[in-house]
């Protein structure tokens, strides 16, 4: 008997230690630079477990205890192999060195393939393609890459506004190191504040939004600045057509503090001041200019502890000044006339990461952010009669903008690689300058317009995702938001939901389900990006947007080479907000709650992406066919109408291919359905006018009804490098535009004496060639 005790407690003891299990936790980094490798994949080979790093590089991963092998992998970086005995709690940072070799193999159990993600509707683009890809002028843009993905529209020719899903600009949760981003456009839309230099990691969520992000319906752009190289100083820098730009960073204390400035600026003003000035005899001055400027600071205190103080600001500014001047023999009178249009960002955030213990993490974020933008007027006029001085003033200006403060902590749960539980809280408090006008003269001076607007917004939320078998993947979350505002409150629960079933290794089918709340508003002028257009809080008359989207998809892998995933999706939106018909910013007499119509959006479709991320030739192909309506009660007759960027057919063909050690070519064609218009379907002269001129009546049946025609062009671009002793230089040649389509940016009816009315489309680029000189030291 006592043999037989003494066996089956043997057994039991055995038991519980090949049951203990032991967590390996740290951080991945590059081991060049120190750089945060975000979603690095680690991946035991014994157990078939995985995990990735979050957006900070910080993984942990909970095994069983005794011998395990774990291959820990990142795309265009070498794989490095860590085999041992696993007997206790562990910290491991892994340091990858970047891929020299031509073809870059990784073995497909190393990695998180696209049919093995839970999360839908998401997609990674690397910095490094994004700088390869074809730019107009030049110009890196991270947002137009984005738009050549499936579900991602642009708005018209040329312009960085981004409309995801049927959705509008307002929309998107565009975030720089966790600060949202309220205009993120320079020159008029034509390009994005994102200077691809300081940029460290670039993902886009479409749909299937995990619970910790909130506060719009259409999407997420989450980009993460670089830390700074924390062993080494280096810089880059360009020369192009429209703007120059240096970046540089290092270490402060080696492997502790490092830093990274950038920045930018356009020209065009001056090298076009001179010719002004001549051609004015010195009097005239016309301009404009926009720069940006990115910072930041890190520090390590601890393999525990790290801070994080980053800070972005940019300004665009276009300004005019004429001054006039006449004499004669009884006397003279000198006039100065200045206007212009300015706007910009202020963006900074504090961040404190907490490594708790090898399976809690938190990050802590402070953050204040400010955008503005204001167009002023002022003249003045000295006139001089018979020895009498008379000077005549007058100054008006339109203020808009919003101000942010607000602070965050986020935590990390990782039980096991099966589990990963996330949650947190978040306030931010909004000061709204919805526009006001300043006039003043010889005697008045006086405001006119909207009032300033205070309010809170405050979330908490919780996410879980769990492995229930090696089949299915299951991410649930609730997202608990709330926005006070004039002594009212509005409250939202949003569910989420997402799951991935294996059908085979490498395929899968999935699913998801969002509810999103967006407590502020963006009143759109135009379709360009004008700075004009109004961020607004949801108020006692004007409710919060609201909208639910169902998503179900495909995603495959095509022998380890390509991935192809297949989604189709539906959504509706509630409290949209919309210009009654010839209402503008201009409107000041009116409160801009007055000036709107509110209604409701629907949008479906479906979307493919054909992936190629590794070798020497990548790119993806992407397509949408989707539908897209508005409907409002004082609009089109009450009617539902398409949405201005209903876009019927999306097509888009990125591709990067590496020609020699020396040579890379990119190109990229884009087809798209023409943007939906509201034309006049017939006129007739105006009582009283015999001229004609344009001074007729229009009759417009339906509002968006007819389509302009469709949009395709050909971008292509070749790089040119050659490696120094010290540093590398590129010249990157490139056409925008190479057959010169006559893309239409907008269609006007016109109708001059003796002429039959007829409809001009008016186009923007031609045909543009581009050259920028690079560099890396």
């Amino acid at each position: 008997m006592k043999r037989i005790l003494l066996l089956a407690c043997c057994l039991l003891v055995s038991k519980l230690l090949l049951a203990q299990r032991y967590t390996i936790a740290g951080y991945m980094k590059d081991a060049e630079s120190g750089e945060s490798l975000i979603g690095a994949n680690i991946f035991n080979l014994q157990s078939k477990d995985g995990t990735s790093a979050n957006q900070f590089g910080f993984y942990s991963f909970t095994q069983a205890a005794g011998e395990i092998q774990m291959v820990v992998s990142y795309v265009g970086y070498q794989s490095e192999t860590l085999k041992f005995d696993l007997q206790q709690d562990t910290t491991i940072n892994f340091n990858l060195l970047p891929n020299t070799l031509d073809e870059i193999v990784i073995s497909g159990n190393s990695m998180e393939e696209i049919q093995q993600q839970t999360q839908m509707s998401r997609v990674n683009v690397s910095i490094q393609e994004i700088k390869k890809l074809p730019a107009l002028l030049g110009e890196v843009d991270v947002l137009k890459t984005l738009q050549l993905l499936p579900g991602v529209q642009s708005g018209n020719e040329g312009t960085s506004g981004v409309y995801v899903r049927g959705g509008g600009p307002d929309q998107n949760l565009i975030l720089l190191d966790g600060v949202p981003v309220y205009n993120a456009s320079h020159l008029f839309g034509f390009f994005s504040i994102f200077n691809a230099d300081a940029i460290n990691n670039v993902e886009i969520i479409k749909g299937g939004f995990p619970a910790r992000y909130g506060g719009r319906l259409s999407s997420v752009i989450d980009i993460s600045m670089k830390d700074g190289n924390h062993n080494e100083f280096h810089g880059e820098g360009s020369i192009g057509l429209v703007s120059s730009k240096l970046t540089l960073e290092g270490p402060i204390n080696k492997g502790k503090t490092s830093f990274i400035v950038s920045g930018r600026r356009t020209y065009i003003d001056l090298l076009a001041r001179p010719i002004i000035k001549a051609a004015s005899e010195g009097d005239d001055v016309v301009g404009y200019f926009f720069y940006d400027f990115n910072a930041k600071l890190n520090h390590r205190f601890s393999d525990k502890d790290q801070v994080y103080l980053s800070l972005y600001t940019g300004d665009d500014k276009a300004y005019n000044r004429f001054r006039y001047s006449y004499s004669d023999g009884q006397g003279s009178s000198e006039s100065l006339e200045k206007s212009g249009l300015q706007w910009g960002n202020v963006i900074s955030a504090f961040r404190w990461n907490r490594v708790w213990n090898n399976k809690l993490f938190s990050n802590t974020t402070l953050t204040f952010s400010r955008y503005r933008f204001k167009v002023f007027q002022e003249y003045e006029d000295k006139t001089t009669r018979n020895g009498e001085t008379e000077n005549d003033y007058y100054y008006n200006a339109y203020n808009s903008g919003i101000r942010d403060y607000a602070g965050r902590i986020d935590f990390e749960y990782l039980p096991n690689p099966s589990h990963q539980i996330r949650f947190g809280l978040s306030t931010i408090n909004h000061l709204f300058t919805p526009g006001v006008l300043s006039y003043q003269d010889q005697d008045v001076d006086t405001l006119v317009g909207s009032s300033r607007v205070n309010a809170n917004e405050m979330a908490l939320y919780f996410e879980d995702e769990i492995s229930v078998s090696k089949r299915l993947n299951l991410n649930l979350g609730l997202h608990l938001s709330a926005f006070a505002v004039e002594g009212e409150l509005y409250t939202s629960l949003q569910p989420r939901f997402s799951a991935r079933y294996l059908l085979t290794p490498t395929l899968s089918v999935k699913a998801s389900y969002a509810e999103m709340a967006q407590f502020v508003h963006l009143l759109t002028n135009s379709g360009i990006g004008l700075p004009t257009d109004l961020w607004v809080p949801s108020t006692s008359l004007i409710e919060p947007q609201q909208s639910q989207q169902v998503a179900l998809g495909i995603a495959k892998n095509l022998n380890n080479k390509f991935e192809l995933s297949v989604e189709g999706y539906y959504k509706k939106m509630q409290n949209l907000i919309e210009y009654q018909e010839g209402a503008s910013f201009l409107n000041v007499d009116k409160d801009w709650q007055t000036k709107i119509e509110v209604g409701d959006g629907e949008s479906y479709g479906i979307e493919m992406l054909l992936q190629k991320k590794m070798g020497r030739t990548t790119g993806w192909l992407g397509y949408t066919l989707s539908w897209t309506w508005r409907q409002f009660d004082n609009l089109n007759f009450g009617e539902r109408f398409p949405y201005r960027y209903d876009r019927r057919h999306d097509l888009s063909l990125a591709i990067t291919h590496e020609l020699s050690k020396k040579v890379d070519f990119s190109a990229a064609w884009v087809y798209g359905t023409g943007n939906a218009v509201t034309l006049p379907v017939s006129t007739y002269p105006r009582p009283g006018n015999n001229y004609g001129f344009g001074f007729e009546i229009r009759d417009y049946e339906s509002r968006n009804a007819f389509r302009m025609p469709s949009y395709h062009r050909l971008d292509i671009n070749f790089t040119f490098k050659k490696k120094k002793k010290k540093w590398e230089r590129a010249w990157h040649i490139g056409v925008y535009n190479l057959y010169s389509r006559q893309n239409p940016f907008y269609l006007d009816l016109v109708n001059y004496y003796g002429e039959d009315p007829k409809f001009v489309q008016y186009s923007l680029f031609p045909i543009i060639p581009s050259v920028k000189y690079s560099f890396k030291f």
